[in-house]
C-alpha cells in the first residue's frame, strides 16, 4: 500500500483509557481486550457523544510497551456527561487521558490490524527523509467498524499518529 505522510497540527483529544503493558505480540490481543473494558464502562454511565476506539502508544522499556487504550470522549473525562466521577478499584482501572497536542505526522492505513506496521514504518521513514524529529508518543485511532470491513477487510480504516518535535 502507498502511504500519503501529512504534518498537521493537532489538539489534545480527550480520552477514557485503561493503561496497560505488552509486548508487541501481546497487541493483538490485549488492544481489543482493553477496547472492550473502557467501553462498557462507558455504557453503564451513558455517556454520549463517546467516539473511536484509540491505543496511545508511550514509550517501551524492557521489551513491554507502555500504552493505554481506550475511547475518544467529548471532554475531558470527569466532565458532566458522567451521571458521577468513574473510579474503578484495581488493575484496569479506567481513567481520563488525552492524546498529545502539537505538531504530528500521520498517514491513513486501509486493511487489517496486521498490516499497521507498515503505516508505522511509512511515517518514520517519511521523517527520517524530510527531517522531521519524532517527539516519542505514537498512536492509533481505529475508524468505526462497518458491515462492509466484514466482508471486506481492505475497507478498515485506522489513522496513525507520531508527535513531532516543533522545529
Amino acid at each position: 500500500m502507498q502511504y500519503t505522510v501529512r504534518i498537521e497540527q493537532l489538539p489534545a483529544q480527550p480520552l477514557a483509557v485503561v493503561r496497560r503493558r505488552a509486548t508487541q505480540q501481546q497487541l493483538a490481543s490485549v488492544v481489543p481486550a482493553a477496547c472492550g473494558k473502557v467501553w462498557n464502562v462507558l455504557r453503564s454511565q451513558q455517556v454520549a457523544g463517546a467516539g473511536r476506539h484509540v491505543a496511545l502508544y508511550w514509550d517501551c522499556q524492557d521489551g513491554q510497551i507502555n500504552l493505554e487504550v481506550g475511547v475518544e470522549v467529548p471532554q475531558p473525562f470527569f466532565g458532566p456527561n458522567f451521571r458521577k466521577p468513574i473510579r474503578l478499584i484495581g488493575p484496569g482501572e479506567v481513567i481520563g487521558s488525552a492524546t498529545p497536542a502539537g505538531p504530528v505526522a500521520t498517514t491513513t492505513h486501509f486493511g487489517p490490524y496486521q498490516q499497521l506496521a507498515a503505516a508505522h514504518e511509512a511515517i518514520r521513514q517519511w521523517c527520517a527523509v524530510h527531517g522531521h524529529t519524532l517527539a516519542g508518543p505514537s498512536w492509533e485511532v481505529y475508524g468505526h467498524w462497518t458491515d462492509e470491513c466484514n466482508r471486506d477487510p481492505a475497507k478498515i480504516r485506522t489513522d496513525v499518529f507520531y508527535l513531532l518535535e516543533p522545529k
